[in-house]
């Protein structure tokens, strides 16, 4: 039943009163109309609502699960990308210490180097916890094997001539029959030896 001024005049009372109420409805009829077009509202916003909710089940966690895993995967990757690189380094280093003791020539170092890791003996390598060569003699007996030609090698021997000469006294232990065959290496060798016995046999060469 709607509350009207004549029915509450009819009720006897005044017209202050009769405001009163009426101002009081009016007030609650208004509210009531708000939350019921702010329902309205809500309502209709369901659908889209709904729409959402299910577009994220379908993605399931909104693709962050992939994400995650594939940014770890990337972060996995690197470090051991950096392992690598390190473990190479000390490949490397090991690889020159054991040239080095071998007695290749420092120049050739680098070339040596080059052709062992070709020939996989960087990638055969094995480290210690120190980062030293494992079985190292084991190692650069292979090096010697596979490059031997590159070692630098000395001699102390005397000239080593097609005949040796028997010592005649007069000139130490080569004739001047021999000091004629000697080759240029063979005389420089002497030269730088035994400078003084050189001298004396070029002298009687008519060197």
């Amino acid at each position: 039943m709607a509350i009207t001024r004549k029915l509450l005049k009819g009720m006897g009372l005044t017209e202050e009163q009769q405001d009163t109420i009426i101002e009081a409805h009016t007030d609650t009829v208004n509210g009531l109309k708000a939350d019921i077009d702010r329902y309205k509202a809500d309502a209709e916003k369901l659908p889209g609502v709904q729409k959402e909710l299910d577009d994220l089940k379908g993605k399931g966690d909104d693709g962050y699960k992939e994400k995650y895993e594939s940014e770890h995967k990337a972060f996995e990757d690197y470090k051991t990308s950096v392992a690598a690189e390190k473990t190479t380094a000390a490949k490397e280093k090991a690889l020159e210490t054991a040239l080095k003791k071998i007695g290749i020539a420092d120049k050739r170092i680098a070339t040596v180097a080059k052709m062992a890791r070709a020939d996989g003996l960087l990638d055969a390598l094995e480290l210690d916890e120190n980062g030293a060569a494992k079985d190292a003699a084991k190692f650069e007996t292979s090096l010697k094997d596979g490059y031997g030609e590159f070692v630098v090698t000395t001699s102390t021997q005397g000239a080593n001539t097609p005949n040796p000469p028997a010592n005649n006294g007069g000139s130490g232990s080569i004739t001047a029959e021999a000091f004629k065959k000697m080759g240029y290496a063979e005389r420089l060798k002497l030269y730088k030896e035994s400078p003084e016995q050189y001298a004396e046999l070029a002298n009687n060469k008519g060197d």
